[in-house]
């Protein structure tokens, strides 16, 4: 048993927290994993710090918990105890936890709290609760579960950069417009297991059984106009965060037109993904442009509305 007053311990157990949640990210997303590694060093720990946390609790909801035997009851138990131990982590700086711990780290450093992780929580919290939802439900889902963790990210794009970033409602919006349409991709990548297996349906009156290409054309028409919203704020990010950025946005772009080029009776039994060739020609197109995206997906910037609460707009 080491000695108590030993020195240096708290930074050994930092580095070790810091390395769990790169695994989590290298594990679980290779598209995310992808484009942090564009990110400088310290920034690329904070984003995969944030992503960490948030597989974390989606796991709770998405499988493992029930896999393991947890019934509803306790998953919602256990969730509720990962967010107590967040924000206990977040307020002393410490938890036995370390992708908590390195969370907390991030979020002590970067300058968010509970006014970011509870919306994330409450959704997560939706998925034990909730099957189906109407358009209100839906928007405070999605502001939950991934508007709000965009703004966690741009808190860290701009901490380095030594810039505000709540006040400036252009970059608040394309936050949370990246995150809408990387949640609303995925819901259309996962429409067979989110229905079969986990018995949900995200969007209000669609029911998979009947699923058309008219409504997936409506579908990709939203997340496009969220894609086109994002896009406009790349060019405002401080500059080491845009390469990541704007390869994260390509990766959904990308994945957004093979949504739409697959057959509606296709989209409900497989899932689209982004082969390994495409994402490596992606991401030299995006460091060969350093960063910007092309004209397709960078219409000027535009006045925008004050950012909001929830929901999405």
């Amino acid at each position: 048993m080491t000695s108590s007053t030993t020195p240096d311990r708290l930074p050994l157990y930092d580095a070790t927290a810091e390395a769990a949640s790169s695994v989590v990210i290298s594990r679980y997303s290779t598209s995310f994993g992808l484009a942090s590694r564009l990110l400088t060093k310290d920034t690329r720990e904070h984003i995969r710090n944030v992503y960490a946390l948030v597989r974390v609790a989606d796991e709770v909801v998405d499988g493992p918990a029930t896999e393991a035997g947890l019934a509803p009851a306790l998953a919602r138990t256990v969730l509720d105890e990962l967010e107590q131990d967040t924000e206990r982590a977040m307020d002393l700086g410490f938890s036995v936890n370390p992708v908590v711990h390195a969370f907390a780290r991030t979020a002590r450093t970067t300058g968010f709290g509970p006014e970011l992780t509870r919306p994330f929580f409450a959704s997560m919290r939706m998925d034990l609760e909730q099957t189906e939802h109407d358009q209100a439900s839906l928007d405070t889902y999605v502001y939950g579960s991934a508007e709000v963790v965009g703004l966690m990210c741009l808190r860290a794009f701009v901490y380095r950069a030594g810039r505000p970033t709540f006040d400036d409602a252009v970059l608040v919006d394309g936050a949370r417009a990246l995150g809408a349409a990387f949640q609303k991709v995925n819901f259309l990548r996962d429409l067979h297991a989110d229905f079969e297996v986990l018995g949900r349906s995200y969007f209000p009156g669609v029911d998979v059984r009947s699923f058309d290409e008219a409504t997936k054309d409506r579908l990709v028409a939203d997340v496009q106009a969220d894609l086109d919203r994002a896009a406009r704020t790349v060019p405002l990010l401080p500059k080491d965060a845009r390469p990541a950025v704007a390869l994260a946005h390509a990766l959904f772009q990308e994945l957004n037109d093979r949504i739409a080029a697959t057959p509606a009776d296709r989209l409900v039994t497989s899932r689209v993904r982004v082969p390994n060739p495409v994402k490596a020609r992606l991401a030299a197109r995006v460091l060969a442009r350093r960063g910007t995206l092309s004209a397709r997906t960078a219409p000027p910037v535009t006045a925008s509305p004050a950012p909001q609460t929830g929901g999405s707009s």
